[in-house]
């Protein structure tokens, strides 16, 4: 079933919203999308345009993105990279998702494992 146009602008709109806020506070944002059957979170750094750090659903030793199950490992998984690099004081970029069920459970593993944000 095709999205509905003002729906999609919604969404647009919605994560436009969110990632403003997170650029003017000048820190590195955890950036989440999901999809059906897997889930992904990178650290930008939006000064440089580059990705720093970056986990999925796709990678060995996670068995399913589409559940909280799946997504807590990839969110213990970037803290784990993160932690390599030094890196702790961010910000959650949940982009148009609300923060429910798999961007939740990502978000609270890392934060179980050390980052700050």
């Amino acid at each position: 079933m095709a999205v509905k146009r003002y729906e999609k602008d919604a969404n647009v709109r919605r994560a436009k919203r969110v990632r403003t806020k997170i650029k003017a506070s000048g820190r590195l944002r955890i950036s989440v999308f999901r999809s059906s059957r897997h889930i992904y979170a990178q650290i930008i750094d939006d000064s440089e345009g580059k990705t720093l750090v970056a986990a999925s659903s796709l990678e060995k030793g996670i068995n399913n993105g589409g559940n909280r199950e799946g997504a807590a490992a990839v969110g213990k998984l970037l803290a784990e990279r993160a932690a390599e690099k030094q890196l702790s004081n961010l910000a959650f970029d949940r982009g148009s998702y609300p923060y429910h069920g798999r961007v939740q459970a990502l978000a609270e593993a890392a934060r179980d494992a050390g980052l700050k944000f």
